[in-house]
Order: C-alpha cells, then structure tokens, then sequence
C-alpha cells in the first residue's frame, strides 16, 4: 500500500518530488523509487536499540548511501527535535514509527511543518483495535479513532483504513529470508504473496478485527489539490 501510494503521488506531482522517509534506515518502499530521498533516523544508541535491531549507524548510513542511487541525504536525528528547513518535502513517509516515538504530537506537527502546502503524509502502525502492545519500545498502539484524532491536529484532509490480513500466511511470511535456509526463504516468499491477495479482498480496509495495521493518509492545507483518493474518514 506504501509502495502504490508513493508511486500515485510522483504520478501526480511535478519532478524532481522530493520525499523525506522518518526512519527509513530498513525501509524496502522507497527503494527504486524515482525521487530525491531523504532518510532521517535516531542514531542507535541504547541496549534496547540494539537488541530489537533498531536505529542508525555509521556503517547503515553508509551502505545505504553506496547501495541506492536515489539517495539524497541520511541524516542521524530525531524528528520531534528536527531542524529540517520548513515546506522542503513533497511527501514524508513513516512506516511503523509513530509507535515508537513519545511525543507523538510533536512528531505529526514536525512532520506537517516540513511539508509543502499540498503535501502528503504517508504512515502505518500497529492496529490497536486488534493487536495488543507487547513490544518493550512501542509507547502505544493507536486505535483508529486515535490516530485519527493525533492527525487532524495537523492536517484538514485526513484517511485512515485497516490493512494487513493476518493469519498463518502473514505469520510465515514474516520469517527472514537467507540463501542458507531456502526452504524456509521459498515458505517466506508464498505466505508473503498469498497475505497479498488476502489483505486486498474487498471491505477489509473497515474491518477493524483480524488486520494488524493502520495505514493513513493526511494531505498539508494550501496549493494545488492532488488526487489519489484521500478524503476525510
């Protein structure tokens, strides 16, 4: 849904679209993509980051930056506390951070700061209508009322769906992939394909049980309207 979404807006806006990506450091969607990317993500710095393989270091930076030509810049540093120039991006995409972050109005409002007039934000978290928080560094799991609420404070044109079926497909699809353990890899790969079609079914962007994330988004008020569908909700 990241991925198509991002492509709709290069469609519809004019290039180069510049996107910045909060905590993108592992991000697969921007990859490939045909935009200047800008990646900004905490410096890796405390045992849990460590442990749950989190944040960014000099090596990461590195090989991002050697690995992928669309790279405008990686930058160590937490959004709350950004000083990235103010209307500089024409879409920010986060995807499963907001979760982690404390001052989560804090965070919108910056992200919203950064935007163009016009510009589009671009998020998932867990769905806290149906999976329970057991993970020691989210500070919450939004329901979608609340998320709906965090992003109205910031934004006029707001959307947030239900995504991500789970079940035994996603379960195995979600196992790491390695040219060691190719059986393993190719079990990955199908659940992976077959949670695809599962999550596309019709009607399970309003079914709140049985889908583990929220996908939202919120569109910055002021120049030209772009048209992919987002609407209030």
């Amino acid at each position: 849904m990241v991925r198509k979404s991002l492509k709709s807006e290069l469609r519809d806006r004019e290039s180069p679209v510049s996107i910045l990506d909060v905590g993108g450091r592992k991000s697969p969607y921007t990859i490939g993509i045909p935009a200047a990317i800008t990646i900004i993500d905490l410096p890796r710095e405390s045992e849990v980051q460590n442990d749950l393989n989190l944040g960014i270091t000099d090596a990461i930076s590195e090989s991002i930056k050697t690995r992928r030509s669309n790279i405008e810049a990686v930058l160590f540093g937490d959004m709350t506390k950004s000083d990235l120039p103010s209307e500089s991006f024409d879409v920010v995409v986060s995807v499963e951070v907001l979760e982690h972050v404390e001052e989560d109005d804090k965070f919108v409002s910056e992200i919203s700061r950064v935007l163009k007039p016009g510009g589009r934000f671009i998020m998932t978290t867990p769905n806290g209508d149906f999976v329970e928080n057991r993970n020691p560094d989210h500070k919450r799991h939004y329901k979608r009322s609340q998320l709906m609420e965090v992003l109205r404070s910031h934004f006029e044109e707001v959307r947030v769906e239900y995504a991500i079926a789970g079940g035994y497909y996603r379960r195995i699809g979600l196992k790491s992939w390695s040219i060691k353990k190719p059986i393993q890899t190719s079990l990955s790969a199908f659940g992976n394909i077959v949670n695809t079609f599962e999550s596309s079914r019709k009607g399970i962007e309003q079914q709140a049980t049985g889908t583990h994330h929220l996908f939202a988004t919120a569109t910055k008020s002021g120049g030209e309207a772009v048209q992919n569908g987002s609407e209030k909700r």
